[in-house]
C-alpha cells in the first residue's frame, strides 16, 4: 500500500508504463494483488472522484483526505471480492467512500452543548454588555424551552440555529433521513416559538 500512503500522490516514475485504456476491472484486479504500477494508475484514475465525494460529505479537507485514504485501503483489501455483475468499479469504490465518510462523520458527531453554553453563545454575540443584559432573559427562556424537547429534537434545533448546520448536514451527523432531520428542526423550533409566544413579558425576568 505504499503507493497510496502520501495522500494519494501517485509515485513517479512508475516501474512500468500502464496502458491508460486498461479497463477499470483490470486495474482493480492489479490493485488488489498489490501490483505497484496498477495501484498507481488505479489511484490516479479515481482519486479525484473519491476525494470529491468524501469532501462533500465531511466538509473538511483533512478529514476528507483521511476518508479517501481509508476508502482506497478498503478497496485494496476487498478488491478480490468485487463482483462486476453487481456494480461498476466506480460505483463500488464510491459506495465504499460514502460508507467510510458517514462512519467518520458519526464518530466525530457533534454532541449537544449544555444549555448554559447556549446562553453563553448567544450572549457572546451580543453587541456589548448592555445588549447582553437585554437578551439574557430571553436566552434563559429559550434554554428552558429547549430543555423540554426530546434530545433528538433539541440537538437538531441547536445544530441548526446556533451552529448554522443545514438539514442535510444534520441528517448526516445524526445518521437519519433528510426528511426526519427537517421534521425535527421544524417541530422543535415551532414548539419553542409557540411556547415563548404565550409567555408574559414579566415571566422572562
Amino acid at each position: 500500500m505504499g503507493e497510496i500512503s502520501q495522500s494519494f500522490r501517485v509515485p513517479e516514475p512508475y516501474h512500468q508504463a500502464v496502458d491508460p485504456s486498461l479497463s477499470d476491472d483490470a486495474l482493480l484486479a492489479g490493485f488488489a494483488l498489490g501490483d505497484p504500477d496498477a495501484s498507481g494508475e488505479f489511484v490516479r484514475r479515481f482519486q479525484r472522484r473519491v476525494y470529491g465525494l468524501a469532501q462533500r460529505i465531511v466538509g473538511e479537507i483533512a478529514l476528507a483526505q483521511d476518508v479517501a485514504q481509508q476508502a482506497f485501503e478498503k478497496a485494496w483489501r476487498y478488491g478480490a471480492t468485487y463482483d462486476p455483475l453487481r456494480a461498476s468499479v466506480s460505483t463500488w469504490l464510491l459506495t465504499i467512500t460514502r460508507n467510510v465518510a458517514i462512519d467518520e462523520t458519526r464518530r466525530r458527531r457533534i454532541t449537544f452543548v449544555e444549555l448554559s453554553d447556549v446562553a453563553t453563545l448567544v450572549d457572546e454575540r451580543a453587541a456589548g454588555p448592555a445588549r447582553a443584559a437585554e437578551v439574557s432573559a430571553g436566552v434563559r427562556a429559550v434554554a428552558e424551552e429547549l430543555a423540554t424537547l426530546r434530545p433528538e429534537h433539541r440537538r437538531a434545533v441547536v445544530l441548526a440555529a446556533w451552529y448554522g448546520r443545514t438539514a442535510e448536514e444534520i441528517a448526516t451527523l445524526e445518521g437519519i433521513p433528510l426528511g426526519t432531520a427537517k421534521t425535527r428542526i421544524r417541530d422543535g423550533v415551532r414548539r419553542v416559538r409557540d411556547r415563548l409566544a404565550t409567555t408574559e413579558p414579566g415571566d422572562l425576568r
